[in-house]
């Protein structure tokens, strides 16, 4: 395993590092326009990691950091949002719905 607390950039470019953390999904899709991904994207079975990156888009973005580069800071940036982009997400809704019941 390997683990560095520095900013490696190694394949993935750091465009795609620092806005995937607030856009995931369009930084993918401009990225695979772009044909920059195809370098470091690992060979998987076609239509996995089009399921995958519709319903959570973090978590092949964390899979790829993790085949670049291992558990860097970048990865543990990624946890870190993915874990405020979850745990966040059902309370806002939950209590705008508490509001409009009464």
């Amino acid at each position: 395993m390997n683990f560095s607390l520095s900013l490696p950039v190694h394949n993935i470019p750091l465009w795609f590092l620092v806005l995937s953390l607030f856009l995931p999904r369009i930084c993918m899709v401009v990225a695979w326009l772009q044909h920059s991904m195809t370098t470091y994207i690992p060979p998987t079975l076609g239509l996995i990691p089009i399921i995958v990156a519709l319903l959570v888009p973090r978590i092949l973005i964390l899979f790829w950091i993790y085949q670049d580069q291992g558990i860097t800071i970048w990865f543990l940036l990624h946890v870190i949002a993915l874990l405020i982009a979850w745990g966040g997400s059902g309370s806002r809704v939950a209590g705008r719905r508490r509001r409009d019941d009464l």
